[in-house]
């Protein structure tokens, strides 16, 4: 499959790009202020944007050419890292234009995230989706292995600093755009005529309809929202708590990576798995209960080895429930129901602000245990609502409901493809 390994590559640089802004936007935000509000504001920003337009990123892959929208978002992701780099080489970076900055990035993963999973789902058929959205996690969390750490040494280098290294993960999006631009024409839906408002609207009624795709979408959300925050607190953990410098806090965004690749490898192999959905369970408890293990650390060190774990659990949580989301879908909603998915990043960013300030005041340990007890919270609670769905469901005397009210209203796609498990549909 050319197509897909080009994208595959395309996104790998992208994402390597993406990763070294992801620590770089943290360690400026805490340069300029030294608070933790302002590192939760920066990822606010992000998320609002990520929030308004990401409904709209859904409708745009279901109606126009992927290929055009993941160019076009991929020039706006390099741009912002170029201009960033400028500004703080030239010394006139104000903490304002992160925020400009962190706005700009989350207006295009809005349309970038959902073509580049729905575009990925045409080119392997879904057959094979579950391989493919593994192995898009694997190329992300193998970036993370080295990207953030590269950004945290070079920052340290007077030679690069904070400015250099933003030129550098902007040159890193160049490349990635130029192999994108290989990638094949793609056809545009057939239009509705319809207010991209009212497709909006459908996509959100096709999701509440479908029970098991609901529950999926909601803890999904949750567990993003709250549990994946600690990673927006790098710089305070391990500069205000540790008392390290800039570089260790591109090690622990690496040991979280390390984690995630180990696990990536044997799961591109079993994400279409029977078991896949109790794997998701297990990977999103682990997760929670890792993400508060990380607040009580009492060093540098014992906090690494947790983040391993955390960092595993994360990728099994995110690649299932991606892979599960997809094949409950039919392929007209593909790109609106993985623009709902995203929004979950979007709640993250807003969380980031009142959390931080939450840090501030009942201390950064405590918060971050509350992030993990209400992402541990989230997944047991979609475990127990799902088993009692399918207790239900399994009753001779459960008739389906007309309309979507259960979970058998809806037959499974009928291009699933033998790589599907049946038990998706629970």
């Amino acid at each position: 499959m050319p197509s897909y390994r080009t994208l595959w590559w395309g996104g790998l640089f992208s994402l390597m790009s993406v990763q070294m802004q992801f620590l770089l936007r943290g360690l400026l935000a805490w340069d300029l202020t030294e608070r933790e509000g302002a590192l939760g504001l920066t990822y606010l920003c992000f998320g609002v944007a990520l929030l308004i337009a990401t409904p709209i990123g859904g409708v745009a892959t279901d109606r126009l050419s992927k290929r055009t929208i993941i160019l076009v978002s991929q020039a706006v992701l390099m741009t912002a890292a170029v201009v960033m780099g400028v500004l703080i080489m030239a010394g006139l970076v104000q903490f304002w234009m992160l925020l400009v900055a962190a706005v700009l990035q989350g207006l295009a993963f809005a349309f970038f995230g959902p073509a580049r999973v729905a575009l990925a789902s045409e080119y392997v058929g879904r057959d094979q989706l579950g391989n493919a959205i593994a192995l898009t996690m694997l190329s992300m969390n193998g970036t993370r292995i080295f990207a953030p750490s590269l950004a945290g040494i070079l920052a340290g280098v007077a030679l690069f600093g904070l400015g250099g290294v933003y030129l550098i993960s902007g040159f890193i999006s160049s490349v990635s755009f130029v192999l994108l631009l290989r990638l094949p024409p793609s056809e545009s839906a057939p239009s509705t005529g319809r207010n991209p408002f009212r497709e909006i609207a459908d996509g959100v009624t096709y999701v509440f309809r479908r029970p098991p795709l609901r529950r999926l979408i909601i803890s999904s959300f949750f567990v993003i929202m709250f549990g994946f925050n600690y990673i927006a607190f790098y710089p305070a953990m391990v500069e205000g708590v540790f008392g390290l410098d800039e570089a260790w806090v591109g090690y622990i965004s690496s040991a979280s990576a390390i984690g995630a690749v180990v696990v990536s490898i044997p799961l591109a192999g079993h994400a279409d798995s029977p078991r896949a959905k109790s794997a998701m369970v297990i990977g999103g408890l682990l997760f929670g209960l890792g993400v508060i293990g990380f607040g009580l650390s009492p060093s540098f060190w014992v906090a690494a080895g947790v983040i391993v774990i955390v960092g595993a659990a994360t990728t099994v949580f995110q690649s299932l429930s991606n892979t599960l989301a997809l094949a409950l879908t039919d392929d007209s909603h593909q790109g609106r129901v993985q623009s709902l998915m995203m929004l979950s990043f979007a709640g993250f960013g807003i969380a980031a602000a009142p959390l931080g300030l939450l840090a501030e005041w009942i201390g950064l340990r405590s918060a971050i245990v509350i992030m993990g007890s209400v992402a541990t919270v989230a997944v047991a609670a979609y475990a127990m609502f799902d088993r009692n769905a399918a207790v239900i469901d399994s009753s001779p005397d459960t008739e389906p409901q007309d309309g979507g009210g259960g979970d058998t209203a809806r037959p499974a796609p009928t291009n699933a493809g033998p790589g599907v498990s049946p038990s998706f549909s629970r």
